[in-house]
């Protein structure tokens, strides 16, 4: 192939990505073409500045809107919203209309665009309103662009709205976590204000990149598995004799099956304005993660919520069955989203992006503290946000960080905060070569600090990674709990600094006292080595972090009033809304388990024992047969043995399980607890029966495909 046609390919490869990109989206040229320039110009500050839009252009933005949904194919409009299910919700109306002489007309008005009414009664209110009390809202969010779902001819325009009742209180992801970006902005103002860094900037947004880890297993075999259908994940499975021990599916060859869905996703993703970056196999067999560009927190979320959808529609078409559970496969690694966030001005700096070497650092220090004293002033709420029934399989499993709180700092920058601590600055360090000894080979820049898998919490380069959010899990909540931590320390540091300056009259002065002081407090948080080791959780308890291994010890810690109050006061919920979540996230657990919990059953009297009953019976009518012909099996006669004593203990495990559901009462609090002690540990009990028969019972009477089925077929 010449090098001419090589780079023809490449061209046309980028032209179709920039025809694609975004032809589902209402935002770029598919607004400024529809709109009037002063239009657009205040279309533009709301979607750029997150101001509140003009209400005099929504009847010509709806209008725009319209226009262009129809041209796309549209029949249908919704309010396409995040209520506290974990999932997306919608409600279509198509643009029909009738004019004053009755005739057909296709309408979509600024009103319309800007709020609707959906029924509020069916979703999660934590008790907030009786379900007769059906009213609530959605209202347009114009900084997230609405965009058009296929579904085979069908096209449907979808726009981003908050979601909230008719008493006001939020009832959705999305409106928390756009208030608490509004916090972090006005408190990193006031850090740039202070440094004298904000001229020209009039914002900050916090940005995301989420990196998704999925399973792909084949659809016919997952179908067969009523676990896997149910709840997302295999309640029960003997392990395969091979794992991933010889590491060799991480970075492996993608399969020529995958890497099809792999572009059919990608395809759609970017027809919806996802930037899809990077596409990889994982650690576990039949894993593998997608990573996009960073965005906009708000819009990331969005587009997160759009690719988990995205990923399991597509998998039908190829014949596969997408997993986003947080553990859906036990002894393997598990599923999470590794959330890269930082903060960056409207005008494009990243405020986490360290200076060159040599240049003083004290405002990129001010953001790093204020991470580290929020982490360790509020671990156990950051720990919370990512608490569900799914996580706490996955938390300090396989590959997957521990459930304790802490922070990777690298060695550079743990060298420049202790002296900081020390009343000292340090500039940071040029970056080193590593000569690989040839030289076919150019030298290789070396990083500041090196990257630790192990931990929950890392700063890697100009941004922090938060690795324990589950797979399944929306990024909205997590993030809001983070930005409103994050908002706080640096309220709490600024503060400090102001009145320091009035003391000393130097900014840097008073800037080293107050951070020094900062990471003198809170330096229990930073720990750079192994998190997985025994060691580190005997270190953690002796520093005196939380430890919470499970959802129902971790939910309390919304409970508190300080946290209500610190919510309520920089303006992200009110202490109602706080309750609300705190109510869902404790329903949604148990529900979870009691889903398992009866699905287990299910399949143990409808599978397990019918199977594991008629090889005992297989077993022994041999054994009859032998010892009719005048021969003794004394092996055969131990199987058998032993086969009935797992059957037995299954059999009594079942009734561990239905006992333990018959205590499961009280509070949703109390419910969690008693689900924790009880009923978790009696499917556990029943689970390593059910595994044990597996690996005893024929192959051919064994009615549920296997780990070595599901994940080397």
């Amino acid at each position: 192939m010449s090098d001419d046609h090589g780079e023809r390919r490449i061209r046309d490869a980028a032209a179709q990505f920039g025809d694609c990109y975004g032809i589902l989206t209402f935002t770029g040229e598919n607004v400024r073409r529809r709109l009037s320039p002063s239009a657009v110009e205040r279309f533009d500050r709301a979607l750029q500045r997150g101001e509140r839009l003009d209400p005099t252009i929504a009847d010509e933005v709806a209008n725009a809107m319209k226009d262009w949904a129809i041209d796309s194919g549209c029949t249908h409009y919704c309010h396409w919203f995040q209520p506290l299910t974990g999932s997306t919700a919608e409600k279509h109306d198509s643009f029909l209309s009738f004019d004053g002489n009755g005739q057909p007309i296709t309408e979509f008005s600024g009103s319309q665009l800007i709020q609707a009414e959906p029924d509020a009664s069916s979703f999660p209110s934590g008790g907030i309103r009786d379900t007769w009390e059906a009213r609530g809202y959605t209202a347009w969010d114009p900084t997230s662009p609405a965009f058009i779902v296929r579904n085979g001819s069908e096209r449907t325009l979808c726009i981003p709205t908050c979601f909230v009742s008719w008493t006001g209180e939020s009832l959705d992801q999305k409106t928390p976590l756009l208030r608490s970006n509004d916090a972090i902005s006005t408190q990193a103002m006031r850090a740039l204000r202070f440094f004298g860094s904000d001229r020209g900037v009039s914002a900050v947004t916090t940005t995301l990149g989420v990196e998704q880890e999925y399973f792909l297993v084949d659809k016919e075999l997952a179908s067969m598995r009523p676990d896997l259908m149910l709840c997302g994940r295999t309640l029960m499975g003997a392990d395969s004799p091979k794992g991933h021990q010889l590491d060799d599916h991480y970075f492996g060859s993608i399969p020529q099956n995958v890497l099809a869905y792999m572009a059919d996703v990608e395809e759609r993703l970017y027809q919806l304005g996802i930037p899809a970056k990077t596409r990889h196999n994982e650690v576990a067999p039949q894993q593998f993660e997608l990573a996009p560009l960073c965005e906009r927190s708000n819009v990331a979320c969005d587009h997160q919520m759009l690719t988990m959808s995205v990923l399991k529609t597509v998998a039908s078409n190829h014949g596969l069955h997408c997993l986003l559970h947080e553990k859906p496969f036990q002894g393997i690694n598990g599923t999470g989203k590794h959330n890269n966030w930082s903060m960056t001005t409207d005008t494009g700096h990243n405020l986490l992006s360290p200076g060159k070497a040599g240049e003083s650092n004290l405002q990129f220090l001010t953001f790093v503290c204020a991470v580290v004293r929020a982490l360790d002033m509020h671990a156990d709420i950051l720990r919370a946000s990512v608490a569900n029934a799914g996580n706490d399989h996955r938390l300090g499993a396989n590959e997957a960080p521990p459930a304790i709180l802490s922070i990777y700092m690298g060695e550079e920058l743990e060298r420049v905060l202790e002296k900081l601590a020390a009343g000292e600055t340090a500039d940071f360090e040029a970056k080193s070569e590593i000569d690989l000894g040839t030289p076919a080979v150019p030298h290789l820049q070396r990083h500041a600090g090196d990257r630790n898998r192990t931990s929950p919490f890392a700063f890697i380069g100009n941004r922090f990674e938060f690795r324990a959010v589950g797979g399944l899990a929306s990024i909205a909540w997590p993030n809001a709990v983070m930005n409103t931590i994050i908002a706080e320390s640096l309220d709490w540091i600024v503060t400090k600094m102001e009145k320091q300056v009035d003391a000393c009259g130097s900014i840097e002065t008073a800037a080293i006292e107050v951070l020094g002081g900062v990471i003198r407090e809170h330096q229990r948080v930073i720990f750079n080595g192994d998190n997985y080791s025994a060691e580190w959780h005997e270190e953690a308890e002796r520093r005196g972090l939380p430890i919470l291994k499970t959802t129902a010890d971790a939910l309390p810690a919304f409970r508190s009033d300080s946290v209500r109050e610190m919510f309520q006061r920089y303006g992200v919920m009110s202490g109602a809304e706080v309750d609300i979540r705190v109510d869902v996230l404790f329903e949604t657990y148990n529900h979870v388990i009691g889903i398992e919990a009866r699905t287990m059953l299910q399949m143990i009297e409808t599978l397990v024992l019918p199977a594991a009953t008629r090889y005992q019976t297989e077993i022994a009518t041999a054994i009859a047969a032998t010892e009719a012909a005048g021969v003794e099996c004394p092996t055969t006669g131990g199987r058998l043995h032993n086969l009935v004593g797992f059957v037995t203990g299954l059999e009594q495990a079942a009734l561990d399980i239905q006992s333990a559901m018959d205590l499961v009462a009280g509070s949703p609090d109390e419910q969690a607890i008693v689900s924790q002690k009880e009923l978790i540990p009696a499917m556990e009990r029943a689970r390593a029966c059910c595994d044990t028969i597996e690996s005893c019972v024929s192959a051919d009477l064994w009615p549920l495909p296997t780990y070595t089925d599901l994940l080397f077929d």
